[in-house]
């Protein structure tokens, strides 16, 4: 990656003049607000700073500044192919990946979709994502994505997982053990997670995975909730045996029982929803409307650009609308009207933000502008788009007109990753080719007709898959005496 860039290292850099909406409890609105950042950290926050000699300004004035986002699940080794299942199910997602053809994904294509979502996270403004990285089928898959997360100037989780293997099986393994002692070495800008999902399996074969997990004093964030994958049963399952707790986050959650919810609001986990996710995919229904009288704690994800976009502006529009159409829908069937909206959009932009924060354990110091927390901050101007004025409602402007071409400037850890809607210390050319390799070693292992017909899917009713996970032969209650099938993205 080049490392060129306008800004000197070790400068004081102050934005002017923006309205700055610093997500604390209040939601409040800054206006005329200068945001100073030294070093490393955010050092004060209010309208017209004095600021140390030699002090880098960015003008903000038209614009909104904002922390950065944080997305907390994103496949990011799947981004090469981006687009290519635009028409996929969650059936035809696990056949694909991993029954098959996800074996075929060599270290470099793990590294070549971790450098282009790493990349493309900067871009839109997100600046923590944890890589929820199933296809480390091999310590040297670890290694390739881990190199390409570090390649890149932002913050990530790499949430290990192996689709390949059962999770008692790939925790077990010397070279997982190799893996963590070489590469998970408290660095701040790289977290460790582990990821796999509970099938709801009786024998609960899972249980050593999270042994392992408690052993190394990481999180695991599961795929819970999820029609004829994960159910109800495993969530059961996890709080019996005492694996349930604070730092466990919940993606998807979208199929879940009141009782479960229950059991996720007092170990006090949290929900990564993925809105297009759940409502293109079949996950089931996005899951806000259903937790929200739990008080359970949401982040917000992009799941995969083999899908979907990469970024939060698309997640919090999404969940905003899969929500109050929901509100809509029930009350309509009791033939009543809404007249208020229970979601908001402050609330988003919070789940986009500081919720990320809250899930990952980070909410002392990302997530929102404060003095002394970490400098990842985002700065929303566009002065050739005539969507950028005027901007009446910050919050709404954020969750419903801003795009990604409106992310002026990225601040993540203090340094200024992109300014002027250009990513600074980044070889695009070079991201391409590196992506285009792999396209390239992907159509060869399959062939064009299979990679065709995976970009065309057409799966047959007798084609049944009601059990994604080859570990166990346990079938989902939900999926007996169905003819259908699923999977979990």
């Amino acid at each position: 990656m080049s490392q060129s860039t306008p800004f000197q290292a070790g400068l004081p850099l102050v934005l002017r003049g923006g309205t700055v909406l610093p997500m604390d409890r209040a939601r409040r609105v800054l206006a005329d607000t200068d945001v100073l950042v030294t070093g490393d950290r955010i050092t004060a926050v209010g309208p017209r700073l004095a600021v140390p000699e030699g002090t880098v300004e960015i003008d903000a004035s038209g614009g909104i500044v904002m922390p950065g986002m944080i997305d907390t699940h994103r496949h990011m080794w799947q981004t090469a192919m981006r687009g290519y299942g635009a028409d996929w199910t969650l059936t035809q997602y696990f056949v694909w990946y991993y029954l098959e053809h996800g074996r075929a994904f060599r270290p470099e294509d793990v590294h070549a979709g971790n450098l282009l979502a790493a990349v493309e996270a900067l871009d839109a403004g997100v600046t923590t994502v944890v890589d929820w990285s199933h296809g480390l089928q091999t310590a040297d898959h670890a290694d390739a994505a881990v190199d390409a997360l570090q390649a890149v100037p932002g913050r990530f989780v790499l949430a290990y997982g192996n689709i390949q293997q059962a999770p008692a099986q790939w925790t077990a393994a010397p070279e997982f053990r190799d893996f963590v002692r070489r590469r998970v070495t408290g660095d701040d800008m790289l977290g460790f997670q582990l990821a796999f999902d509970v099938t709801g399996d009786p024998a609960f074969p899972e249980k050593p995975a999270f042994e392992v997990a408690r052993e190394l004093g990481v999180a695991v964030t599961t795929h819970a909730g999820v029609w004829g994958a994960t159910n109800d049963d495993g969530i059961r399952l996890m709080h019996e045996h005492g694996f349930m707790n604070p730092e466990t986050v919940y993606v998807h959650a979208s199929t879940l029982s009141a009782d479960s919810y229950h059991r996720i609001a007092a170990t006090g986990g949290s929900v990564s929803v993925s809105t297009e996710s759940e409502q293109s995919a079949g996950q089931g229904y996005p899951t806000t409307w259903a937790i929200r009288s739990h008080g359970i704690p949401v982040s917000l994800s992009m799941d995969t650009s083999v899908w979907w976009s990469g970024d939060l502006f698309s997640a919090m529009r999404t969940t905003l609308g899969a929500d109050r159409a929901r509100q809509h829908l029930e009350a309509h069937a009791g033939g009543e009207t809404v007249t208020h909206c229970a979601l908001r959009a402050d609330q988003v932009v919070e789940w986009a933000t500081l919720g990320g924060a809250r899930a990952l354990g980070r909410e002392r110091d990302l997530g929102s502008l404060e003095a002394g927390k970490k400098a990842d901050l985002v700065l929303l101007k566009n002065d050739h788009s005539p969507v950028s004025f005027p901007v009446l409602h910050p919050y709404g402007h954020v969750a419903f007109q801003a795009q990604r071409g409106d992310v002026h400037t990225v601040v993540v850890d203090g340094r200024v990753v992109k300014h002027e809607h250009r990513l600074l210390g980044v070889d695009l050319a070079s991201v391409r080719r590196t992506a285009e390799r792999t396209v390239e070693h992907l159509r060869s292992a399959l062939g064009e007709e299979a990679w065709a017909d995976g970009m065309n899917p057409d799966v047959p009713e007798t084609k049944v898959l009601d059990n994604p996970y080859t570990y166990t032969d346990y079938r989902s209650a939900s999926t007996h005496g169905r003819t259908g099938g699923s999977g979990v993205a």
